[in-house]
């Protein structure tokens, strides 16, 4: 007998969108969210995606789905509901960009792994190692939950890697000397935003989400971002914290504070012009830090730079790994193998140390 294919429904029940269908002879329902945080469009999303596996031929592997199918209405309806939102802006992008474009119309069985190798190596002729090797990981998820759903058997792109001759970029920190010539270039409001990057570790999109209300005696309460324009929660839950503010970081808030235009508890402590919105970091990068930064080169010190260079330092100073971490909102592994350089004199000084133990 033929199976019947079934759309389900979506209601609104007290607040909530609800979704009902049969399966196995069997009413099934299951809530899908707030109406106040869920959009129909999305929960309507997320119902297609319950509902695939079952319309498809009883769950039997079925190649033939469309990859732009499979991605539109399983694969982001599932994971929309545990990205961030800004982690969906971009991830969306990226896909829309540069899988869903090229691959739309293909059916989930026709890709096989040197095909997806090959794109992935003329993807990093002309991309950096990052945007390539999120594109590998997104093939790899995107197939390994069309495997997980019973459309395919196998995963075309479980042993795909990362070309080397991807361009990564330099990874550099700033000495003392060259964060003393930076703070001396810039003017009050941007030598704060610096000295929070640079002496409390914090990220652009915290910086530029504080409100007054959030600056305390002692620390920052970071409990937003901004991130594209959109005021978000902080990155992980880790970066949710107290970041410590040094006495002279404390006199330069009072100062900046004397300066500003509205001081009240829920105002930007960096506004736009409006006062109403906060300050874009794009526009303040290119419009206040560069042309003070390039005449004395140091055009290269950016936000990333200043963060990086806040671990660096606190290593150099034999600061705790775990202080480090905690300060910056992140884990210690990453702290240690992703932001903390050790500069060439540090180098010098344990190699002295090793020859002089040995007798060498």
């Amino acid at each position: 007998m033929r199976k019947r294919f079934q759309k389900g429904s979506l209601e609104k029940v007290r607040g909530e969108w609800v979704a009902r269908w049969r399966q196995d002879g069997e009413r099934k329902a299951r809530k899908l969210g707030r109406t106040s945080q869920v959009t129909k469009a999305q929960a309507q999303s997320e119902l297609a995606a319950i509902l695939a596996p079952i319309n498809n031929a009883k769950g039997e592997p079925s190649e033939r789905k469309g990859f732009d199918d499979f991605v539109q209405h399983v694969y982001l309806p599932f994971y929309r509901r545990k990205w961030k939102r800004t982690t969906v802006m971009t991830n969306e992008d990226r896909l829309a960009h540069h899988l869903t474009s090229e691959y739309a119309p293909r059916p989930l069985g026709s890709f096989g792994r040197d095909e997806l190798q090959s794109f992935l190596d003329r993807k990093g002729t002309t991309l950096s190692f990052s945007v390539v090797d999120h594109l590998r990981w997104d093939l790899k998820q995107i197939f390994d939950m069309a495997v997980a759903e019973g459309y395919l058997r196998r995963n075309p792109a479980l042993l795909l890697f990362t070309p080397r001759e991807c361009r990564r970029p330099e990874v550099r920190v700033m000495t003392l000397e060259e964060v003393r010539r930076l703070f001396s270039a810039l003017e009050v409001r941007e030598r704060l935003i610096a000295k929070l990057a640079l002496l409390a570790g914090m990220r652009p999109g915290e910086i530029f989400g504080l409100k007054w209300t959030r600056l305390e005696a002692d620390y920052a309460d970071i409990r937003q971002r901004v991130y594209r324009g959109d005021i978000d929660s902080p990155k992980s839950v880790r970066s949710v914290r107290h970041a410590a503010l040094s006495d002279g970081l404390l006199t330069s808030i009072d100062d900046w504070r004397a300066m500003s235009l509205d001081t009240s508890a829920d105002a930007w402590v960096f506004a736009s012009e409006r006062l109403t919105t906060p300050l874009a970091k794009d526009n303040c990068w290119r419009r206040s830090f560069l042309q003070k930064l390039k005449p004395i080169g140091l055009a290269w010190a950016n936000f990333q730079v200043m963060r990086r260079t806040h671990s660096s330092l606190l290593k150099e100073l034999d600061v705790d790994p775990q202080v480090r971490a905690e300060q910056m909102g992140h884990t210690v592994d990453v702290n240690e193998n992703v932001y903390t350089i050790t500069s060439l004199k540090r180098r010098k000084e344990a190699v002295n140390a090793l020859e002089k133990a040995v007798g060498a």
